[in-house]
């Protein structure tokens, strides 16, 4: 009987050691997956970071060699966009689709933060009456993660002002509205409005449905504006829209 008891009392232990093992193997895959969810993460929004781009940046300086460099890396950049006051300072793509630059960077490269990127059915001359520009809500203030910050009327007040480069010249931002709204609201999205009477009823449901506006700014027809959309971490399905006009005059940035 004594030598059965210390045989069961050995299984016990021996029970107990698997179950500690098992249970520290679980732990440490468990810390093991975090840590590379962590660095995985990190690594996304790293390589997202529009210091990535900056001396690809188009300079009056070098007058625009250092844009022509990526260009030649991936020939579907063509503009830079700057909204001061924020980290977006990105270079802008456009392919024949509206998906290849969900999963695909700058550099023509797979990335999970994509490219900011001009809606494929917009000129890239900007001559649209309204074109629109997409890009990933992200963290760490990158891609258009700031966007959203533009629904604070303080934020929005101080931040006025951006830069966009094409046609091989800079070109002034004024950004006088921030609108949420719904990813299938197909009245905001659309574009090759041509017609005058449907131009002005565009511009005035986008001022009506705007949660801010500049009243002082005085917009019209005549103007060509850009829509700067990304997903809304507010709402499901939401999305938040910072429009701008492309102006004559390029301010200085006040932030610099």
């Amino acid at each position: 009987m004594r030598a059965l008891a210390i045989f069961g009392k050995g299984i016990v232990c021996l029970v107990k050691e698997i179950v500690n093992m098992a249970l520290l193997t679980s732990i440490m895959s468990m810390l093991a997956f975090a840590c590379y969810a962590m660095w995985d993460s990190n690594e996304v929004h790293r390589t997202a970071d529009s210091s990535r781009y900056e001396k690809y940046k188009p300079t009056a300086e070098n007058a625009g060699a250092s844009f022509e460099e990526l260009r030649a890396i991936n020939p579907e950049v063509f503009a830079w966009l700057t909204v001061f006051g924020t980290h977006i300072d990105y270079p802008v793509v456009q392919s024949h689709d509206n998906m290849k630059y969900v999963n695909t960077n700058a550099l023509g490269n797979h990335s999970l933060s994509g490219a900011i990127f001009l809606d494929s059915r917009n000129s890239k001359d900007f001559s649209d009456f309204d074109n629109i520009i997409y890009g990933h809500h992200m963290e760490k203030q990158t891609m258009f993660g700031e966007i959203g910050q533009f629904s604070e009327k303080e934020y929005f007040d101080a931040r006025r002002y951006g830069s966009m480069y094409f046609d091989g010249q800079e070109h002034g931002l004024e950004f006088f509205a921030f609108i949420h709204t719904s990813a299938y609201n197909d009245s905001v999205y659309k574009v090759n409005i041509t017609e005058l009477d449907e131009q002005q009823a565009y511009l005035d449901m986008l001022l009506g449905i705007a949660s801010h506006t500049r009243n002082e700014v005085q917009v019209t027809v005549e103007d060509r504006f850009v829509l700067l959309t990304t997903c809304s971490e507010t709402t499901t399905n939401g999305r938040d829209i910072l429009l701008g006009r492309i102006i004559g005059e390029v301010h200085s940035d006040p932030f610099e």
